[in-house]
């Protein structure tokens, strides 16, 4: 594996964690073509793996500061930037594909496509210093695809706005408007991030990726086939092992015993 991309499991003393961490810290971590190559290999081998959570994170001061704006001005070819922006898409995708929930660690900034990345992760805690911009348009260019993610985690204007103005907004405002989930100092983000992962670690691995395969499938379609989507996977789910031990243990007024 590259070192690029540093991979500790087990992490924060986490049975089935995995600690993804971006290992550009004089760049900003920003996401070069291998970086990006590095990252999907990465979380394509542990969507395989027996991992039960992803942590991504960020080495140094910075989250991710977006694409490597040096590497993209020394070629400006139209084909060059179309397979640049498809090779990130799919990376972006693989967080959402993956069986795994991934959780952002997000210590420092988050700009233009690294806010894309907090945004396509599944879940994001935030330390109280770390700031989020999409601001590529202060560069004269729109910031289109990280546009994809920021609008479907946060509210219409909202999302709009930043992409218009380019403006940093904190913490505390990125969890108001549901870019992050949870806001820690930071000396105390790791325990957070320890915390969620622990939780999410501790639940049958079935259910879970169940759960996620279903959540994003049912937000791109209407009600009816939502419904009929979700009534599917709870059918199914149902016959899982853990879930019918967690059924009885319920009924039994015990802990489950899961494997």
């Amino acid at each position: 594996m590259s070192d690029l991309v540093l991979i500790e499991r087990d992490a924060y003393d986490v049975k089935g964690a995995v600690k993804l961490t971006m290992n550009r810290p004089g760049a900003f971590n920003a996401l070069s073509e291998a970086m990006l190559d590095a990252l999907e290999r990465a979380l394509k081998e542990l969507a395989q793996s027996d991992a039960r959570v992803v942590v991504l994170a960020g080495e140094g001061r910075a989250f991710c500061a977006g694409h490597d704006l040096k590497e993209m001005r020394a070629e400006p070819a139209i084909d060059y930037y179309r397979e640049l922006f498809a090779r990130c898409s799919r990376m972006m995708l693989t967080i959402q594909r993956m069986p795994q929930p991934v959780i952002a660690r997000v210590q420092g900034i988050a700009t233009a496509a690294g806010c894309q990345l907090v945004a396509m992760c599944d879940l994001a805690v935030a330390s109280s210093e770390a700031r989020f911009a999409v601001s590529g348009v202060n560069l004269g260019l729109f910031c289109a695809t990280p546009g994809v993610a920021l609008s479907r985690n946060v509210a219409r204007k909202a999302a709009f706005e930043m992409l218009v103005t380019g403006e940093f907004i904190d913490a505390a405002t990125a969890r108001e408007r549901g870019l992050v989930n949870r806001v820690a100092s930071p000396d105390e983000l790791d325990d957070a991030v320890r915390s969620l992962a622990a939780t999410i670690a501790a639940k049958p691995r079935e259910a879970v990726a169940a759960g996620k395969g279903l959540f994003y499938r049912q937000l791109e379609s209407g009600i009816e086939a939502a419904y009929a989507l979700a009534s599917e996977t709870m059918a199914c789910n149902m016959m899982e092992d853990a879930t019918l031990e967690g059924t009885q243990a319920f009924i039994e007024k015990r802990a489950p015993r899961w494997k």
